[in-house]
């Protein structure tokens, strides 16, 4: 059985929902990684900024737009070296300002996937996944094979289960 790595970054606390912002004790991306994992198997990698985000969803949505605007990468308080364990690769985030956040990008810069079937996995309230799958091939290395892309409605992520199982086995 091919082994499986699912790279997540989620934010917990304050997010937007259905039109409002409530707090989370679990964000909605941790549910769908979780969730792909249960399904087939792997290893789970949690991307954590140094620097966390504001804890209010507005202040943080802004810090992520002018990580945008900068393109920066910010540290992370863990990086992984190499990916030579691993044959596929769901790389999941929210879908902030039409792209992942910048976090996902300080750790998959560093990394080479040459060989590897990636899977771009995106929580959303209402962007689909904007131009996250585009950008994630626009920057990763090694010129990898890239399954079939899911997106799914942030607020529906905790009751996901079901339609993120059947992908999942789907792709490996």
């Amino acid at each position: 059985m091919a082994k499986n790595l699912i790279i997540y970054y989620s934010r917990k606390g304050e997010n937007y929902v259905n039109g409002s912002v409530r707090n989370l004790s679990k964000g909605n991306t941790e549910y769908v990684a979780e969730f792909i994992q249960k399904a087939v198997g792997g290893d789970l990698f949690e991307i954590q900024t140094v620097k966390e985000y504001s804890p209010s969803y507005m202040t943080c949505i802004e810090e992520a737009k002018e990580e945008l605007r900068k393109e920066a990468r910010p540290e992370l308080k863990e990086y992984l070296d190499d990916l030579s364990d691993y044959e596929n690769i769901f790389i999941c985030g929210p879908c902030w300002w039409g792209i992942y956040p910048m976090a996902i990008y300080s750790l998959t810069d560093r990394l080479d996937f040459s060989g590897k079937k990636v899977m771009a996995v995106v929580t959303h309230e209402g962007s689909g996944l904007g131009s996250c799958e585009r950008d994630l091939k626009k920057h990763l290395k090694g010129d990898p094979t890239y399954g079939r892309a899911l997106a799914v409605h942030g607020a529906d992520a905790p009751r996901s289960e079901s339609e993120v199982s059947e992908w999942a086995k789907t792709q490996i």
